[in-house]
């Protein structure tokens, strides 16, 4: 057995969290699947075996379809955090079919080209008026200024959430998502657990109102959807909200500062960007693949499979390491490069198979939206200070990142 104890892959690092991608060649070199006894998984570092593997339906997000935990040889979550994994075990992130297919089915009817190219203008509106107030300010915290408001105001608005409301949604957002890092503490789970209860009680009304006032919002249509006999139950409903509006800004927002931090780190990149615009889509697509927001995806062994002549028992889980698939040389030309021109580019930032991300295309429109309106309005946008990392491995992100413009 290969483990991954004796190199420098280590999650808990604050170096490694900095830059953890000399760590992951490290582990490439070393093999396509490695122990890794910290957090009991398997370290899957190459982006065939990730992009296979994303497909392979002898893994899944959850194993409670199949076995209960005894069968599956886990230990039950201790009762006092049931109120999270509630909450997350019945989005369709954490579901496999045919429960996922049902949920993903309904869903998806708001995210079809269609409906999200009508959305373009709402966002470029809005991009534009958020980089106008951090113009008008000489700079400011490009985080909150801007990357933060925008994805959150449209997954808000496309959810029907009173833009009163709003507010709270971040912060339970980041709570929540503390539960996806290796080995949560004691600290972590009860704030997501109380996050969970709050956002769960906040939807639960807004759900009894949509119900006597339906609205052409989001929650409106799965309500109707069930009212006509596509059966969701309200825990579904509030648990796809939830993993919606997660999902539907987490990325988005690290994505953007990662990428400017990215960007301003390599001056002949971001020169290169300033005087031709028309490289935005590709340097949305580099930036993504360059310093991954979603580090890590989890999935558990259902079936045994073998990896390279390793033998993976049924019951334990694998830890797909999108960072690390997305530097691998077999696929990207000196990846370690930022380079905003890459055409060949098949990273997978948003995951593969029935579980990629269903708020790709939208989260493609946003990132483009909040560079261009920087790119224009904001030409001599540059760093005021240097940012510091959020703690995090798994979703990868700043404190903040600190920008004037003169």
């Amino acid at each position: 057995m290969t483990a991954a104890t004796d190199l420098a892959f280590d999650p808990w690092d604050p170096a490694f969290v900095v830059d953890p991608y000399p760590a992951y060649a490290e582990l490439r070199a070393r093999g396509r699947v490695l122990y890794y006894e910290p957090s009991d998984q398997w370290l899957v570092p190459r982006h065939a075996d990730v992009s296979a593997l994303l497909r392979d339906r002898r893994l899944g997000r959850t194993y409670q379809h199949r076995f209960t935990h005894e069968e599956f040889g886990r230990t039950a979550p201790p009762p006092e955090h049931e109120p999270f994994h509630v909450l997350n075990d019945h989005g369709m992130l954490d579901l496999e079919p045919p429960d996922h297919t049902r949920i993903r089915r309904l869903v998806s009817k708001a995210f079809t080209p269609r409906t999200v190219e009508q959305l373009r203008p709402y966002v470029h509106r809005l991009a534009g008026e958020l980089v106008a107030g951090l113009v008008e300010a000489g700079g400011g915290d490009l985080l909150a200024d801007v990357a933060e408001p925008l994805p959150v105001a449209v997954i808000a608005e496309m959810l029907g959430i009173p833009e009163a409301d709003r507010d709270q949604l971040r912060p339970w957002s980041a709570d929540i998502c503390g539960m996806y890092e290796l080995n949560p503490s004691e600290e972590t789970a009860a704030r997501a657990v109380r996050a969970s209860v709050e956002f769960t009680e906040y939807l639960r009304g807004l759900i009894a109102a949509r119900r006597e006032e339906p609205g052409e919002d989001l929650i409106s249509g799965l309500i109707a959807a069930h009212d006509e006999g596509d059966r969701l139950t309200e825990q579904e409903m509030i648990s796809t909200a939830v993993l919606l509006l997660n999902a539907g800004h987490e990325a988005t927002v690290n994505a953007t500062v990662n990428g400017w931090w990215a960007l301003f780190r390599n001056p002949d990149q971001l020169a290169a960007l300033r005087a031709d615009h028309s490289l935005v889509p590709s340097a949305v697509e580099e930036l993504m693949r360059y310093d991954t927001p979603l580090q890590l995806f989890e999935r558990w062994v259902l079936d045994e499979i073998e990896i390279d002549g390793t033998v993976i028992p049924r019951g334990a889980e694998i830890a797909m390491l999108f960072g690390s698939a997305n530097h691998d040389p077999e696929v990207f030309a000196d990846p370690g490069r930022l380079d905003l021109a890459r055409r060949d580019n098949p990273h997978i930032s948003f995951s593969a198979g029935i579980h990629y991300c269903i708020g790709a295309p939208l989260a493609r429109i946003e990132l483009a939206a909040s560079m261009t309106a920087l790119l224009e309005q904001a030409p001599t946008l540059s760093l005021a200070a240097e940012p510091e990392r959020k703690p995090n491995f798994v979703i990868r992100g700043l404190r903040g990142l600190d920008v004037e413009i003169r």
